[in-house]
């Protein structure tokens, strides 16, 4: 016999505010797709019918950064792109995350020149990365389910604000 037994009617449940609330965004996770080159083909059929992404509560791809809470960026990051990709970031409301697709976003890539942002982490803060070039599809659904992982963890009453300052390398909280 336990102590709460009989106390509660039988259709009440108990939980905490974080989370119901992280599990209401890890199953609605609305993505800004920002691709850049091969691999926004790789994004774009991850969505289709063959792979499926809406399986994930991601399916609702936006077009303004003011509707959504997941950036993908996937591709080659120039450093005249590099600007408007933190604007874009800038722009989307709190919680937000990021996910970094393929060689090129995560490293630069095959290109170590002048004009490629050797990484996009330079930018923005990248909560995941996705290796290949390009991914497969399956790895960003894969790199998606690590991602609502971290966001099944993370403390929403807590959570601060993560941001890069100029002359840093690293993302610092705020």
């Amino acid at each position: 016999m336990g102590l709460i037994e009989h106390r509660f009617e039988d259709n009440f449940i108990t939980t905490n505010l974080d989370k119901v609330l992280n599990w209401a965004r890890q199953s609605s996770l609305w993505p800004l797709g920002f691709g850049l080159a091969c691999c926004a083909i790789e994004m774009m059929a991850a969505s289709a019918s063959r792979y499926d992404i809406s399986r994930f509560g991601a399916e609702v791809f936006r077009a303004s950064p003011r509707q959504a809470d997941l950036l993908i960026v996937a591709g080659t990051v120039t450093k005249k792109m590099a600007p408007v990709l933190r604007r874009l970031y800038d722009q989307m409301p709190e919680p937000k995350w990021v996910i970094s697709m393929g060689s090129c976003s995560n490293a630069g890539g095959p290109f170590p020149t002048y004009s490629v942002l050797q990484g996009v982490d330079k930018i923005v803060p990248v909560d995941v990365y996705v290796s290949g070039c390009p991914p497969r599809p399956e790895a960003l659904l894969y790199g998606l389910m690590r991602l609502q992982d971290k966001i099944r963890r993370e403390s929403t009453v807590l959570r601060r604000e993560r941001v890069i300052h100029a002359g840093d390398t690293e993302p610092r909280l705020v």
